[in-house]
């Protein structure tokens, strides 16, 4: 397990990583996961083998530090996860992340270009404000102090048992404060940076069952690589590993 200090109080941000070739790659999880949790399963397949991999987790999650008087909006994420990338020497790496990951990984490469040659996101949001039937609208329909005190606990009980093997292990305050940053989006907004990462290669995993993604055609007219994956939904990694092993290998 490795470590770097992120933000003010010396609070850390940790990953696990397994050796390789360079470029790295960087798995970053979603709202309330874990990143090995969701993505080590398909980093073992000889497919992706042999490259640098590492498994951040971001603040509030996993096993990262909890502050208390850290924001958690997407920019703060992105900073912290720029200090993890810094300490472990990568730089051009290739970030494979996943719903909000996916968010904090677009803002990451639009605040340090430096860090990021390469986008695989799925399932990313990429709008402020999504429908209520987006996963963070259950977290932050409640205040921070109601969540804290009593709301984190019945939450859990609705998201399903999935979902909620990894939420439980996420600081309630960090996690009700994530779910208000995500829905706020960044500044500019996610799908604007997305779109305007020329130089970045980009790909974004849709499953077919999550219904249809909004402005196919001007992300694709961007240079976004948009694949929609069959009988899959929010967690393609779980639901179809071949489609996207293949995507991350870039083999289709």
């Amino acid at each position: 397990m490795r470590q770097a200090e992120f933000g003010r109080g010396g609070s850390r941000i940790r990953w696990t990583e397994t050796p390789g070739e360079e470029p790295a790659r960087v798995y970053v999880h979603g709202l309330g996961a874990v990143s090995a949790v969701y993505h080590a399963h398909v980093a073992a397949r000889p497919e992706l083998a042999g490259r640098r991999s590492l498994f951040v987790d971001l603040p509030g999650h996993g096993i990262s530090d909890r502050p208390q008087d850290f924001g958690y909006t997407l920019e703060e994420h992105a900073d912290a996860l720029a200090a993890a990338l810094d300490a472990a020497g990568v730089a051009g790496a290739e970030l494979v992340a996943h719903s909000m990951g996916g968010s904090v990984a677009i803002v990451l490469a639009h605040r340090r270009p430096d860090l990021v040659a390469r986008l695989v996101v799925t399932e990313a949001n990429l709008d402020a404000f999504p429908p209520t039937t987006a996963g963070s609208s259950g977290i932050t329909s409640y205040t921070e102090e109601e969540f804290v005190d009593g709301g984190h606990a019945r939450v859990l009980g609705e998201v399903g048992p999935l979902w909620a093997a990894t939420m439980r292990l996420a600081d309630p305050r960090g996690l009700h404060r994530s779910a208000v940053g995500l829905r706020r989006g960044s500044e500019p907004v996610m799908r604007e940076i997305l779109t305007g990462l020329d130089k970045v290669e980009r790909v974004y995993l849709h499953g077919e069952l999550s219904g249809p993604l909004e402005g196919v055609d001007a992300l694709e007219a961007a240079g976004v690589r948009i694949m929609t994956v069959p009988d899959a939904g929010h967690n393609i990694m779980f639901d179809h590993p071949d489609a996207f092993v293949q995507a991350v290998a870039g083999d289709t």
